[in-house]
């Protein structure tokens, strides 16, 4: 197994939403870059919702989630893992982002958006006891991945129109699906 470290998060002050994944898999490692597995639908889908398109350049993709008031982070900072699949990380190694300085460092954050199971699961395990009540909703995402084969492009575009979503209730909601 190998020990490996997520990025810095992409995210402006005047950031409303975050996605949080997991850990970026081998390919976005190698490339330094949110998402770069070829087969992962997390830029077309951001392509559809905020023209954040994967033919873009990928400083021109990050400039169009930050405009839009998105961040994106994962949760894990380092953990140990073998090949890319979030089964394959070994959970003793598990070391989360510092949650606490992000959320007092971005005060506007009010939606949370998790890609897929594992980085909602490993939120709230190890994250989620650590911070003061905050006013943030929680919702989970079918994961982008090419490993979630039981969800379309469609079937997850749908789901993921609540990132683009106009948000006006300030009402704390935790609405995982």
């Amino acid at each position: 197994m190998s020990l490996i470290y997520s990025f810095p998060p992409v995210a402006t002050p005047a950031a409303h939403t975050l996605i949080l994944g997991s850990m970026p898999g081998s390919a976005s490692l190698l490339a330094e870059q949110y998402y770069a597995h070829p087969r992962n639908l997390f830029w077309p889908i951001l392509g559809e919702l905020i023209g954040a398109r994967p033919d873009l350049s990928y400083p021109l993709r990050l400039h169009r989630l930050t405009s839009a008031g998105i961040a994106l982070w994962d949760v894990l900072q380092r953990c140990e893992r073998e090949g890319s699949l979030d089964t394959r990380i070994d959970s003793q190694s598990i070391v989360p982002n510092d949650f606490a300085t992000f959320f007092d460092h971005h005060p506007t954050i009010r939606r949370v958006f998790f890609n897929g199971t594992m980085a909602e699961t490993v939120f709230r395990r190890h994250v989620l006891q650590t911070l003061p009540p905050l006013p943030l909703r929680y919702h989970r995402l079918p994961s982008t991945s090419p490993a979630n084969a039981a969800f379309s492009f469609a079937r997850r575009l749908e789901a993921w129109q609540l990132v683009a979503a106009d948000d006006n209730n300030n009402e704390h909601q935790d609405s995982s699906t």
